[in-house]
């Protein structure tokens, strides 16, 4: 069973209707490889037959197995490191303690980004003050992920010695290798399914965003969208961080670039 060439443009014109990723032709190759599971699992012989399975009104939930075939959900702990050291700085400063800090991880994936903020505002704020998380993902099976808080010890050695001590339960017995994020702390985080390619919900405005390693799946045209859509969820003087790897200086003309990787919303 091999992907056509005009099937793969159908597959990849799909893909930017769902989701707004851009699928290179580099890409055929692993859309080929992904999907045929599903086109076995379908009992279907062809990609072209499996499309049209996708693009049936009541497959739903073969789309979003499809999209999180098809979508990168790579992330680790404290990914970055220095945008986190200059979110404990941004953290220490002086507030009022009548104001809420807000802040949104856009896209979420598993989670390792979103438990790396939370364990970051419980140190620096405490695990009751005045401060609201926002995991959001394209993917409810990966969002549910992430909530759970649950992951292979493996992929935690990000995490500071500190953190892990603190805000990290170690698995006995079954659940030997494995880590789950305290209670305290997973009770403190919101989720929710949000598609960046859409009208974004209703949402009070954030003062950090972080859209990180997100960007360089989209076109050009697309790119401006969802960062124009974020910015209207972000309070005047505050902060937009996308991945080193991206950039977006000189493209907006409200936004002040602060290092690399992190953007002022100039009022």
């Amino acid at each position: 069973m091999n992907l056509s060439d005009a099937t793969f443009q159908r597959y990849s014109q799909w893909m930017k209707a769902q989701t707004g990723v851009h699928l290179a032709d580099i890409k055929k190759t692993l859309v080929n490889q992904r999907l045929m599971r599903r086109l076995q699992a379908r009992k279907v012989d062809t990609f072209e037959a499996y499309f049209r399975i996708l693009t049936h009104k009541d497959e739903e939930a073969e789309r979003q197995i499809a999209l999180d075939l098809l979508t990168t959900h790579e992330t680790f702990f404290f990914r970055e490191p220095k945008h986190f050291e200059w979110l404990r700085l941004f953290l220490m400063r002086p507030r009022p303690n009548s104001q809420v800090l807000r802040i949104w991880s856009a896209a979420a994936s598993s989670g390792e980004e979103v438990w790396s903020i939370a364990m970051m505002l419980s140190d620096c704020m405490g695990m009751n003050g005045n401060w609201q998380l926002l995991g959001t993902d394209i993917s409810q099976p990966v969002l549910d992920k992430a909530r759970a808080g649950h992951y292979v010890m493996n992929r935690c050695d990000g995490i500071p010695r500190n953190y892990l001590k603190e805000y990290c339960l170690k698995g006995q017995g079954k659940q030997a290798n494995t880590l789950l994020i305290m209670r305290e702390l997973r009770h403190r985080v919101d989720f929710k399914v949000i598609n960046l390619n859409e009208d974004l919900p209703s949402m009070a405005p954030f003062d950090v965003i972080f859209l990180r390693n997100v960007l360089i799946y989209f076109d050009a045209d697309t790119k401006m969208k969802v960062v124009q859509r974020c910015l209207q969820r972000l309070q005047p003087n505050g902060y937009l961080i996308i991945s080193h790897s991206e950039s977006i200086t000189g493209i907006f003309s409200n936004l002040k670039l602060i290092q690399a990787g992190i953007y002022q919303k100039i009022q």
